[in-house]
């Protein structure tokens, strides 16, 4: 009898000792759509800037081994995320996209997609933090996305269908319409601070219309009000002396986050452009951050200056505008690495330090006297600095978007139009 009760005795000890000791690996059985929501949440609260297992792991209170059980690596688990949002996206704005083709008039078409877009991102902030950072990372490229889309039953296609039906416009007029959900979007979702609570359904509705006026509008002028001589604006900045040639401190460094981005380049990278040990850039820069954030404040002063003497030219608003547009243009393409700097500076929540305020780019046109539309004036925060934020937004876009020959003077042609008058600039 012994015999027998001592392995039952033996293997129940050890059992109850076992589920004593059991810790929350074993206890918490997760599920694969539970790791996905809290990998959108945890990466989507410092924009990517570091996305490890761990980090996830300790999100979830589980250990890097329980993750996985479900995913054999972090790309593993990227590519579900992709496939998550490309499934709830694509859910979301089916249905619209098919009822946008058999509306009456294409406006109306038109209005309901970006409507349909603006609602998904408004209400899912890390679904927007997710696709922007991976476009702006080209970890997803636009074909990609369509393809994607196209093939769970959303063709985003149809948007430049329902444009062609009523507008004559360039490919980039396309790339300005998302340009501009995506920058009014993301300040929504800043200013609401919606990683912390989520917005109100009163804010959503406001914000959607805000998005489809601007792209239908943009400022509200009519033509009459917009007609410029563009050739002679642009000889006279053409004529204004161009002094774009940067200490080698600068230019290095510039050249060093042009090619890694910001969060990758070392101040090692930066010596070995110069020839120097990363000792001695000491003697220039604190450190890292320090030196990030002299090299946006020196280069937003140097373009600051330069355009405001471009601005100064002319006492028209609307020629000032476009003045202002084309001598920030004329500086960032006569020095391409700091186009580059700025565009990852645009895309990136970088703890800089606050700058001094004289130099924010983002209040280089507020001595021009542009009247907002009665839809512009419900933009959350500041209204006139967020119009002037959005237009040196769409301008870094468009620029950075262009092939070296291509013409700038007729891609910004197009931008000057659509701040303006939106699609409305663009009627047949």
């Amino acid at each position: 009898m012994f015999f027998i009760a001592f392995p039952i005795m033996f293997w129940y000890s050890l059992s109850y000792r076992t589920f004593v000791n059991l810790n929350r690996d074993e206890l918490f059985v997760m599920t694969k759509t539970e790791i996905i929501d809290a990998a959108f949440k945890v990466w989507g609260r410092n924009y990517y800037r570091k996305t490890s297992l761990s980090q996830l792991a300790a999100e979830l209170k589980v250990s890097k081994p329980a993750l996985y059980r479900h995913f054999f690596n972090k790309q593993a688990l990227s590519k579900a995320m992709a496939e998550r949002f490309f499934d709830e996206f694509s859910a979301f704005i089916q249905a619209d996209l098919s009822k946008a083709l058999d509306a009456e008039d294409a406006d109306e078409g038109l209005s309901s997609v970006i409507k349909s877009i603006s609602l998904f991102f408004a209400g899912n902030v890390h679904a927007l933090i997710f696709s922007l950072i991976n476009i702006y990372d080209r970890n997803i490229d636009i074909r990609t996305i369509t393809d994607n889309m196209k093939s769970r039953g959303a063709d985003m296609n149809v948007i430049q269908i329902l444009i062609k039906k009523k507008y004559s416009c360039d490919p980039v007029v396309i790339r300005l319409i998302y340009a501009s959900l995506t920058f009014i979007m993301s300040h929504f979702h800043m200013v609401n601070k919606s990683i912390e609570s989520p917005p109100s359904e009163e804010d959503i509705k406001n914000i959607t219309s805000v998005i489809c006026s601007t792209i239908k509008c943009g400022l509200g002028y009519c033509a009459d009000e917009t007609e410029i001589d563009f050739e002679k604006l642009e000889k006279q900045v053409e004529g204004m002396p161009l002094n774009a040639e940067p200490e080698i401190f600068f230019k290095a460094v510039a050249q060093a986050v042009a090619q890694a981005g910001p969060w990758d380049v070392s101040m090692n990278m930066v010596a070995e452009k110069l020839g120097l040990s990363k000792s001695s850039l000491y003697v220039h820069f604190k450190n890292k951050k320090d030196m990030l954030r002299r090299l946006f404040v020196t280069e937003v002063k140097n373009i600051i200056d330069f355009a405001k003497q471009g601005i100064n030219l002319s006492a028209n608003t609307a020629e000032q505008l476009y003045l202002g547009l084309y001598t920030i243009s004329v500086y960032l393409r006569a020095r391409p690495e700091i186009l580059v700097a700025m565009d990852w500076i645009r895309t990136r929540k970088l703890e800089l330090g606050k700058p001094d305020k004289k130099l924010e780019i983002f209040r280089l046109f507020e001595d021009v006297d542009i009247k907002l539309s009665d839809q512009l004036c419900k933009w959350p925060d500041n209204e006139k600095q967020r119009t002037f934020h959005w237009i040196i937004f769409l301008l870094v876009n468009v620029l950075t978007c262009m092939k070296p020959e291509e013409t700038l003077k007729y891609y910004l042609h197009i931008l000057y139009k659509f701040i303006f008058q939106g699609l409305g600039g663009f009627k047949k």
